[in-house]
């Protein structure tokens, strides 16, 4: 592997992280065509539905006839089948590019391979791996989905100095949230938000704090809100059920869905975070943010499934209540929020 090939992967991936919130469910590709050592081209995945990064970048190249002599880099093996697109691999052997150089192949099945070998069947020179780990990572969501059959899962709280993640109700208590973070930490969480396909809170979260779960202090999309709801003691007036955002309750009750609110059934006395990753597995939900509370985050630490956790710290303290779930993952990284900390664990 050159030096001169990470360069231009490097930008690839550059290029990609344009597009990873729009493109969903679709990964987000950056790539990048070079003659003579000069980039004459460059894309990346538009929105779900639009063009994928090399139709982009080819479509960016001014003198379509140095294609004949250029090479290309995609950060994703080029796709081989007919979706909402023509195939990426078909592109490139129109333009006869005789050079393509990927940084791993892409897991869904129905490429998963076959973009290159359809390309080196056409004559071109194929060269793979180039900064494979780094083109996973950029595309963690949609690798974790298709290779494990799973959301890529985030575990999100907030907790005081003395580590506590929420006070003690009480049965008089204002129903809203018990602040520990300041407001531009909730903004970045409202980033976060608009960054993943679902978000989920148990039980007792939603009836004591009434959140709405959008995306009301940043641009994007709203994610869906998965609600447990074991016995369905949520009142329908909350905001978790306005018709604004799509919600999926989870129960073991029977209930009728409407169109923007889904009921599903499960079973809670067993295997309950596998079982909630089945229900998003099937609705095709990519990422999951889950916010809380302590029981809930704790059910997908004990079962282990879980990828990222970002825990803030506020400059609070409550001196009793709710203590932070028990977690041990590799600290990747640790920022300050004005008076906020945050760190981010791996679950390696």
């Amino acid at each position: 592997m050159t030096n001169t090939h990470k360069t231009y992967m490097k930008r690839c991936l550059q290029l990609a992280a344009n597009g990873v919130s729009a493109a969903m469910p679709n990964p987000s590709v950056g790539a990048v065509i070079v003659h003579n050592e000069t980039i004459i081209g460059e894309g990346y995945t538009s929105a779900y539905g639009g063009n994928h990064a090399e139709v982009n970048a080819v479509a960016s190249v001014k003198d379509k006839s140095l294609l004949k002599e250029a090479t290309i880099y995609v950060s994703l093996e080029p796709c081989s089948h007919f979706g909402k697109t023509p195939p990426c691999s078909n592109l490139i052997i129109k333009h006869q590019i005789p050079k393509v150089v990927i940084g791993t192949i892409d897991p869904f099945a129905k490429v998963a391979g076959k973009g290159i070998e359809k390309l080196k069947d056409a004559g071109c020179e194929v060269t793979l791996g180039v900064l494979r780990d780094e083109c996973i990572a950029s595309n963690k969501r949609f690798f974790t989905f298709h290779q494990h059959k799973r959301p890529y899962i985030i575990l999100k709280w907030a907790q005081t100095q003395d580590g506590f993640m929420d006070k003690i109700r009480h049965e008089n208590d204002p129903v809203q949230p018990n602040w520990i973070t300041n407001t531009y930490a909730r903004q970045l969480v409202h980033k976060w938000r608009s960054e993943e396909t679902a978000i989920l809170v148990g039980t007792n979260t939603a009836i004591t704090d009434n959140p709405k779960l959008n995306t009301r202090d940043w641009f994007g999309n709203n994610p869906v809100r998965i609600v447990l709801d074991r016995s369905l003691r949520i009142p329908e007036s909350y905001a978790l059920f306005d018709p604004l955002v799509k919600t999926i309750v989870l129960t073991e009750q029977t209930k009728a869905s409407t169109e923007n609110v889904l009921f599903e059934t499960i079973d809670f006395s067993q295997n309950l975070a596998q079982q909630i990753c089945n229900v998003l597995y099937n609705n095709e939900l990519q990422s999951v943010i889950i916010e809380g509370g302590k029981q809930t985050l704790q059910t997908f630490i004990d079962a282990n499934l879980w990828d990222e956790a970002r825990v803030f710290t506020g400059n609070i303290s409550f001196e009793k209540g709710i203590e932070v779930p028990i977690l041990q993952g590799k600290l990747q990284s640790n920022t300050t929020i004005l008076d906020n900390s945050l760190d981010i664990y791996t679950n390696d």
